[in-house]
């Protein structure tokens, strides 16, 4: 997982989180949640299309130099914010893992619900809680 530092800035209607290190891709939202929320949703699609079209990354910088070049002015309600971006490796390990048979009984019904397979399922909820760690 790479973290990149994303300026987030609004006005309690609309917000807006842009990636300066990720060239042209920003999220927004009606509140500060759910434009970070999209801003972690265009970066990995970013990312993942540069990687799927050969291109490298960019390496993330540090806050610090963020703030210098893109003269962050937290007076006017820009705050930075961290980005994470979790890309799969593109091969599947076996892990054993251990539940609760109720919980494990919920997973399995909810996955099944969802059209999902139980791994399917519990990446699926791991990746959100992970990108949802802010």
């Amino acid at each position: 997982m790479t973290n990149y530092i994303g300026i987030l800035d609004g006005d309690g209607e609309a917000w807006g989180v842009r990636i300066p290190d990720l060239p042209g891709c920003h999220g927004g939202g009606a509140t500060k949640e759910a434009a970070l929320a999209d801003a972690i949703s265009a970066a990995r699609e970013w990312v993942e299309h540069r990687r799927v079209v050969g291109l490298d990354l960019p390496p993330p910088r540090k806050l610090a130099e963020i703030g210098a070049a893109e003269n962050i002015d937290a007076s006017t309600g820009e705050l930075a914010v961290v980005v994470p971006v979790l890309l799969d490796a593109g091969r599947t390990v076996r892990a054993n893992v251990t539940f609760d048979a109720g919980l494990l009984a919920a997973i399995n019904t909810e996955a099944g619900r969802r059209g999902l397979t139980r791994s399917a399922f519990l990446a699926s909820a791991a990746r959100d809680k992970i990108e949802a760690r802010r």
